[in-house]
């Protein structure tokens, strides 16, 4: 068998078994079922699944959109509901979720392995499945026994399916500005008005019901993100036996007509505008999840959960890309060496010049670079659930805060130039419909905008995660790192003097985080956040690819001979450029605070 185009399996056990000591987790009660025997099979279960069902209709989802049929339902190609019930039939959504749930309670470390096959293969379909799991994950964690059995566990079964539905057409990414209402009644249930934007998955005829989580104001809700609540509004009623009931009022008004990422539904969705009256009363039918006002707070599990997923999507449509540009490079012949003189001899193939080489190697650097962030958070998420003692769970917990505006922005940026890159050894080629890697840049796209835009985590990480507890995130951190910058000292030869280069980093970062709030003045401390997140992000990844470089050792073969590579490119041509963006924010530059936008 060749080389898959989807995703490296070699990679990912790599990652998985010689680096994260995934083998040592089945010594936690939580795992104890599982062993390496499992995780393979899952993992061997995922990459035929998704080589076999999903590959091949990322190109008909993508030329098929959505549409609303004459009946006002969501159309889609008949094989995006087929390659969802071959999805549910392998028991893969069910694999994070406690055996009392009937889930298999894997690793979720194993879990995020196997999902990368999927968004590598499909991302717009596999949309479906992730969105989800993290609606049942927030029902587990925050909801009643009763809704948990009532809503969550259909969901977890594969048979509903579920979303966030957040934003609102005057307000985006702002949630303390939402208008959505939500009025109290006799029977404990509340009636919710408003209009809901950019909700993906927001309607289709692919599982029975659609579960909606929902934000809302009550009517003497204080202004601002203290004033929100969280509720389930379910597409169907369900009755008390399980049974489906009568549609409540959450009308389809539209689609949205994406760049890429078309296999996802993407809804403008009105509650409550009468289309349908539940009991005769108008307003779609609301179920509170926690108490009121504290809506938010609920909402960030899945929005957490799923900012790193976006950043697993990101990673695994540039891994994508990346492959197929080697593939093409490989195989492709075009010019000749510049030493060779001889008109007449054949051309040679475009791996073979330097700067394809280059641009081959810096998307190796980038995408593997990702997917050990993305498993490295993984791993993190066992840590919190499982970790021997309190305060190493909480450790686990305050890191992966930290992590998480990283995991989701640096592969949705860095990914996409992966992406972009993989055009460029396509040459002309690669800007045509006809070769997959124009539409892995496109779908890859969205990542940088949705849940929550490259500012808006760039805000989450300099304004809120850097100075929360006294800065005991950022610390943790760069403990993480020093210790690894001592074992790569100690190692000697290019680890030596990567700990060395890497450790000079570090200093400069943390002492140039502390210039930024000296003066207190956030408006001064977060006018470049960007900047800060893209220096932040690129030490974090450089720290990563130095924990792989340590991870191969000795080893040889042409697998640990390209992790050298990749990592020695990263540390030549990605790290020292966080310097100018660090000398930059230290001049507390005010550019972007002194512009009148009238000279724009």
């Amino acid at each position: 068998m060749g080389r898959s185009l989807i995703m490296s399996r070699r990679d990912l056990e790599f990652l998985l078994y010689e680096w994260l000591d995934t083998e040592s987790l089945p010594g936690r009660t939580r795992y104890a079922e599982h062993d390496r025997e499992t995780f393979d099979a899952l993992l061997d279960l995922s990459e035929r699944l998704a080589t076999d069902v999903f590959a091949p209709i990322n190109r008909l989802v993508d030329t098929e959109e959505p549409y609303v049929g004459d009946d006002g339902k969501v159309v889609l190609p008949a094989e995006v509901a087929k390659a969802l019930a071959a999805y549910t039939g392998s028991g893969l959504p069910t694999s994070v979720f406690d055996a009392e749930l009937g889930g298999m309670q894997l690793p979720f470390v194993v879990h995020s392995a196997c999902s990368t096959w999927f968004q590598s293969a499909c991302v717009g379909v596999f949309a479906y499945p992730f969105l989800a799991e993290g609606n049942a994950s927030l029902l587990v964690a925050h909801g009643t026994p009763e809704q948990v059995s009532t809503y969550a566990v259909p969901v977890i079964e594969g048979r509903w399916y579920g979303t966030m539905a957040l934003s609102e057409p005057q307000a985006g990414s702002s949630l303390g500005d939402i208008t959505t209402r939500a009025v109290h009644q006799e029977d404990g249930s509340y009636r919710l008005t408003g209009t809901k934007m950019w909700i993906s998955g927001g309607d289709h005829e692919l599982g029975e019901n659609i579960v909606h989580l929902v934000l809302a104001r009550t009517p003497d809700a204080p202004a601002g993100s203290k004033g929100i609540s969280l509720f389930i509004v379910p597409k169907h009623l369900v009755e008390d036996d399980g049974s489906l009931g009568e549609r409540n009022d959450v009308v389809l008004v539209g689609l949205n007509h994406k760049m890429g990422y078309r296999g996802t539904t993407n809804t403008l969705l009105n509650l409550g505008e009468g289309a349908f009256t539940p009991g005769g009363e108008k307003g779609a039918v609301g179920h509170l999840v926690g108490a009121e006002g504290k809506g938010l707070n609920a909402m960030f599990h899945m929005m957490n959960e799923a900012r790193v997923s976006v950043g697993a999507g990101a990673m695994a449509l540039g891994y994508t890309g990346y492959l197929h540009a080697l593939q093409y490079a490989e195989e492709r012949t075009q010019g000749r060496p510049l030493a060779d003189k001889d008109p007449t001899s054949p051309p040679v193939r475009l791996v073979d010049h330097p700067d394809v080489r280059r641009m081959l190697l810096a998307q190796k650097s980038y995408v593997e670079g990702a997917l050990a962030l993305t498993l490295y958070c993984g791993r993190l998420v066992d840590d919190v659930a499982t970790a021997d003692s309190a305060e190493d769970r909480a450790a686990a917990d305050t890191l992966l805060g930290m992590l998480t505006p990283i995991a989701k922005s640096w592969p949705s940026q860095w990914c996409l130039a992966a992406n972009d890159l993989a055009i460029q050894v396509h040459g002309g080629y690669g800007y045509s419909r006809d070769y997959a890697v124009e539409q892995f840049y496109r779908d890859n796209r969205l990542n940088p905008i949705h849940e929550g835009t490259h500012g808006i985590q760039a805000l989450d990480l300099l304004g809120r995660k850097v100075v929360l507890d006294g800065g005991r995130g950022l610390g943790l951190l760069a403990d993480r790192v020093r210790a690894t910058i001592a074992r790569a000292v100690a190692a000697g030869g290019d680890a030596t003097a990567y700990g060395t280069e890497l450790e000079s980093r570090l200093d400069d970062l943390l002492r140039v985080t502390g210039v930024l709030w000296r003066d207190g003045d956030p408006d001064l401390a977060l006018a470049n956040a960007s900047v800060h997140l893209e220096a932040t992000g690129h030490l974090v990844v450089a720290w990563l690819w130095l924990e792989q470089l340590l991870a191969v050792g000795d080893a040889t073969g042409d697998f640990y001979d390209g992790k050298r590579a990749a990592a020695r490119y990263f540390f030549r041509f990605e790290l020292p450029t966080i310097g100018p963006k660090l000398v930059l924010l230290e001049s507390l530059d005010r550019t972007t605070l002194d512009l009148d936008p009238d000279w724009l």
